[in-house]
């Protein structure tokens, strides 16, 4: 009888430490978004560099626009360079849990919704998957806190709904908190994505941004990097950019 009294209470101690640790997961990446969406407005330039598992590269200019109030979330991104893609746009919308995204191909002429069975197909040839490029919100995934010190935490993340991965790592830098690296595997816990940032810049009050980010696609080793320029803080941005006028407008 007290061994099992012993068991009972070795069990409720597991759980409610795993408890506290999930709980403090769940704060540690709600600061980093609740810090992400203290920028109401940003412009910036970017500069994507896709290299093949040649070293062979092709490079995008991108102009992007991006807004966050309360639980809405808005981000167009315009294909300026080269020729082949320019007016290439795409479109992000989010409000609370519900997201939409759009590319509009200048060539067709007209505006693609993307379905969830799309989510995974890499964007414009990138190692970035439609996945990659929306909302990171904190409701979306189960975490728990994997390890805490020298300020990083390191995060492991599920989503709720479906994905294409079956979990994701992410280090947090819990000085800053911001994300410098996340790891993405599949159901056979093989690591088959990696992303680094780097060059980060102190934006606003304590609100830094990667200057650099670059995602490796591990199992067809090559990877895309994103550099970010000419960023411009919290001057407001025109409504229609945010729209389908705004998605086949461009500049």
């Amino acid at each position: 009888m007290r061994t099992l009294v012993i068991l009972l209470f070795s069990l409720i101690l597991i759980s409610a430490v795993s408890a506290q640790t999930n709980d403090r997961a769940t704060e540690i990446f709600e600061e980093v978004d609740a810090r992400r969406s203290k920028i109401t407005y940003e412009t910036t330039d970017m500069n994507m560099v896709i290299y093949n598992s040649n070293g062979n590269t092709r490079n995008r200019s991108i102009s992007s626009y991006s807004f966050n109030e309360a639980d809405q979330e808005k981000s167009l991104l315009v294909f300026e360079e080269p020729a082949n893609v320019r007016g290439t746009g795409f479109l992000t919308l989010s409000n609370g849990n519900n997201e939409v995204q759009k590319l509009y191909l200048p060539a067709l002429g007209r505006i693609q919704t993307i379905t969830a069975s799309q989510k995974a197909d890499r964007f414009m040839g990138s190692d970035f998957t439609y996945e990659d490029l929306g909302d990171q919100n904190p409701d979306d995934y189960d975490f728990e806190l994997i390890e805490e010190k020298n300020k990083t935490a390191v995060l492991r993340a599920v989503k709720k709904e479906n994905s294409q991965y079956a979990y994701i790592k992410f280090y947090i830098n819990t000085e800053r908190y911001s994300l410098e690296k996340a790891e993405y595997f599949d159901e056979d816990d093989e690591m088959i994505k990696r992303l680094e940032a780097e060059n980060f810049t102190n934006v606003d009050a304590n609100i830094w941004r990667a200057n650099k980010m670059t995602m490796y696609d591990l199992k067809a080793e090559r990877k895309t990097e994103l550099i970010w320029s000419n960023r411009i803080i919290n001057e407001s941005i025109p409504e229609w950019r945010f729209t389908e006028r705004g998605l086949k407008r461009g500049n």
